[in-house]
């Protein structure tokens, strides 16, 4: 399955101008500022009430901005909603079964039925669930619920794909499975954007890291540079196991 297929133009570069949230008299986002291009998996690192959950929903056009901007500055940026998706830290399954729930986003999407039943089978198959197709999805354990979340997302065959702390709940084992298919849809041509708070999981995946604190973008740089040698007071802090909030 490829992430780009049939897109034509893309909608990337992602451009996050001088972007401020405000929220119960409080100021969640502080002056962030970044571009994301196509192709390295970005992951945004940061403590608990960073701002990173929140950034995400804003990137992906579910909040506005107090202040600033949030443009697709692609050719095919006129098409940046068809062309994203987003998977939550704990993804709603509708009653009907796995296969039905992927299938169901692809009608929403207006995929034609004779392309729907392919498309199902193929993204449910790269997520490992090709044999729990017509098992309920709420009967599904917490890890095949979230890989078929993926699968779901993965078939509408996004440019972008944010996600939310994944594997936030999932063990060892769970969180593996899930990684795979992560690293299956990006391999595939999806950006991947996401957030956790798993350093281990943020090594294994990250291309390039966005590190916030107190709702500021403090640091930005490829992963190995991040990981190895970072260059602020408060990455080399949280990295150590001593930044809290």
């Amino acid at each position: 399955m490829t992430g780009k297929g049939g897109h034509g133009t893309s909608i990337l570069p992602l451009a996050v101008e001088h972007v401020s949230y405000h929220a119960g008299g409080r100021r969640l986002l502080d002056d962030i500022d970044f571009e994301l291009l196509a192709g390295p998996c970005t992951i945004l690192l940061g403590p608990n009430g960073a701002g990173k959950s929140l950034t995400l929903r804003l990137c992906h056009g579910l909040l506005q901005p107090t202040r600033g901007a949030i443009r697709w500055r692609g050719p095919g940026a006129s098409r940046a909603r068809q062309r994203q998706a987003m998977v939550f830290q704990r993804p709603i399954m509708l009653r009907r079964s796995a296969g039905k729930n992927v299938a169901y986003a692809l009608a929403l999407r207006g995929i034609p039925r004779h392309q729907r039943r392919d498309r199902t089978r193929e993204a449910l198959a790269g997520a490992g669930l090709e044999a729990l197709a017509d098992r309920p999805a709420r009967a599904l354990s917490i890890g095949e619920q979230q890989r078929l979340a993926l699968a779901r997302a993965w078939a509408l065959r996004p440019e972008v794909l944010f996600l939310d702390e994944p594997t936030a709940s999932l063990d060892p084992a769970a969180m593996h499975a899930v990684e795979q298919v992560i690293e299956a849809i990006r391999s595939s041509g999806t950006k991947i954007i996401m957030t956790t708070h798993d350093l281990g999981q943020a090594r294994r995946l990250a291309s390039e890291v966005l590190f916030l604190h107190h709702g500021r973008l403090v640091e930005r740089a490829p992963a190995l540079s991040f990981f190895t040698t970072p260059a602020s007071e408060e990455a080399r802090a949280f990295l150590a196991g001593d930044l809290t909030w």
